[in-house]
């Protein structure tokens, strides 16, 4: 399975709690934290409800 970085680009001051809590299951704290995750279809729906706060680049 192909592997996604994701980088948080934008805070999650002002967001919903709902964006808060999707962000932090994504494993990323502060602004330009990253995570290495496998693009399955749960961890990408994560991505596209917070696709405003992140940075999606993949990686062999």
């Amino acid at each position: 399975m192909p592997k996604i970085q994701i980088t948080l680009v934008r805070s999650t001051i002002g967001q919903k709690p709902k964006a808060r809590e999707t962000v932090r299951c994504l494993g990323l704290r502060k602004i330009g934290s990253s995570t290495i995750q496998e693009a399955s279809p749960q961890i990408l729906g994560m991505v596209d409800k917070v696709k405003h706060l992140v940075e999606i680049k993949e990686v062999e």
